[in-house]
């Protein structure tokens, strides 16, 4: 019996950065929705969420 065993071997630092610029990308999306909806008229917000219910077919009337 013969059994072939191949080692893989893993860069950490590319891991590292994949995570760091997850996190970041992350990071950046949030803090640009929260400033959106921060700084946005209450109709507006209204709207979208209104628009968006119809759109995916929910009822809300």
């Amino acid at each position: 019996m013969n059994i072939n065993v191949t080692a893989k071997t893993v860069n950490l630092t590319d891991t590292r950065t994949s995570a760091l610029a997850s996190i970041i990308v992350t990071a950046t999306l949030g803090a640009a929705l929260l400033f959106m909806a921060g700084f946005a008229q209450s109709a507006t917000l209204h709207d979208t969420a209104h628009d968006s219910r119809h759109a995916i077919g929910f009822p809300c009337h």
